[in-house]
């Protein structure tokens, strides 16, 4: 309903997406007939449709298609809106009737002999068993593909390497898992670790960053859950301090607001790179050439620096 009435965040989309795969396996076939004639395709279409809408490289493949050969965020943003919007054309009151009353149906088990009496109130070890499901599910994926994914082979065999690890190289894994396992959704997955380890914190803004911190907790890196942006905040508060500490030569405040941008562009993208340099943000604020004005030769190593630091 929420998408249907205008809601088109990522996070409502994959989170729809992510349920609507759970259910789908539950579905009768005079269900998947009922569903298949209100939305005029199966529901396996329909899953489809909104993880393609949230698909980055299609995504960015639209935009360019709109004419920007370099997308920026706001044609990103506008690309992904517009993809987002087709997909949820297919929501109408009618279908989500009938996709809700189908979910109540295989939720609820009900004594049909005691009037008003539930059999069991186990929803709390339903849960449980669920999330663990998951869980265990998204684990055996990774494993299975450790060896054929470079992201997964550098995270699981050589974790020291992990600042190599490109936001290229994470969307090729949420690629391959949304298309093979589309109930394995990273939000979906989060919610179901966020259950296990009683995760109190906020759910990521998206599922680049939530797959990231799923992948560090599956691996080992993390034995809790945790959002990348705040351990990516925490490591670089701790970088900061022992740059400081001492009698060394301490950051100027310029300095200062070049390396925040530097830690807000990490948390998103994971890695920085000379050529990132000359994208949004740091083009606004003179791009390469600023920053070696900062810092100079001292630039590259700054950027090695952090890479390393913030994605221990």
């Amino acid at each position: 309903m929420n998408l249907m009435m205008g809601d088109r965040t990522e996070e409502t989309v994959s989170s729809l997406a992510g349920r609507l795969a759970r259910l789908d396996h539950k579905l009768t076939p005079e269900d998947q007939e009922k569903v298949t004639d209100l939305a005029g395709k199966p529901l396996s279409a329909v899953i489809r449709d909104l993880f393609d809408a949230i698909d980055p490289d299609k995504v960015e493949a639209d935009a360019k298609a709109a004419g920007h050969p370099e997308p920026d965020d706001a044609a990103m943003n506008a690309a992904r809106e517009n993809r987002i919007k087709q997909a949820a054309n297919v929501f109408t009151g009618p279908l989500i009737n009938t996709l809700d009353t189908i979910r109540r149906d295989t939720e609820q088990t009900i004594d049909h002999d005691t009037i008003d009496e539930v059999i069991t109130a186990a929803w709390a070890s339903d849960a449980d068993e669920n999330a663990k499901a998951i869980a265990q599910e998204f684990e055996d994926y990774l494993n299975e593909h450790r060896d054929e994914i470079e992201a997964l082979t550098i995270y699981f065999d050589t974790p020291a390497r992990r600042a190599e690890v490109t936001l290229s190289m994470i969307k090729q894994v949420l690629k391959k898992l949304t298309e093979d396992r589309p109930r394995l959704a990273p939000l979906n997955v989060w919610r179901a670790y966020a259950h296990l380890d009683e995760y109190k914190g906020e759910t990521p803004n998206g599922d680049l960053t939530a797959l990231v911190a799923l992948i560090r907790r599956v691996t080992g890196l993390d034995d809790r859950l945790t959002r990348n942006s705040d351990r990516v905040r925490r490591n670089f508060q701790n970088w900061i301090m022992q740059r400081h500490s001492g009698a060394g030569t301490k950051f100027s405040d310029a300095q200062m607001d070049w390396l925040h941008m530097i830690r807000d562009h990490l948390i998103s993208s994971f890695t920085i790179e000379r050529d990132d340099l000359e994208l949004a943000p740091f083009d606004g604020k003179g791009g390469m050439g600023q920053m070696y004005h900062l810092f100079g030769d001292q630039m590259e190593d700054v950027m090695t620096e952090m890479n390393e630091a913030l994605s221990a």
